[in-house]
């Protein structure tokens, strides 16, 4: 059975290290986060991305320079900037995944919290 809306998964290279899309590689999300965590860091990035289209549309630099310091801390968080997660320790990828939610949650703006169904 297939679902109509699935996403399909992006190519990986062997190693699984990056995912490669339209030819391009990018670095691939840490797979020892646990899955609740990373849809939460996903909603962050999410949200920080309208943020900064929000900003740039309103032309409000100050809100797009504090948006795109919040992509930054979930693309990192999530193990796709900074230090590589293969290059680390699992007690320091755990540390880089918990210590960017705390402080995405801790910058969270009005209107972006956690929706329910």
């Amino acid at each position: 059975m297939s679902r109509v809306n699935s996403p399909a998964q992006p190519e990986r290279t062997p190693d699984g290290r990056y995912i490669v899309v339209k030819g391009r590689r990018w670095r691939a999300t840490d797979p020892k986060i646990p899955e609740d965590v990373a849809a939460d860091l996903r909603r962050h990035l999410m949200a920080a991305r309208r943020a900064v289209a929000a900003s740039r549309r309103n032309e409000d630099t100050a809100a797009e320079g504090r948006a795109r310091r919040r992509v930054h801390t979930a693309k990192v968080a999530l193990g796709e900037r900074g230090t590589p997660w293969w290059e680390q320790s699992v007690a320091e990828r755990r540390r880089r995944w918990e210590d960017g939610a705390a402080r995405l949650e801790d910058t969270e703006q009005p209107g972006e919290g956690h929706t329910t169904p």
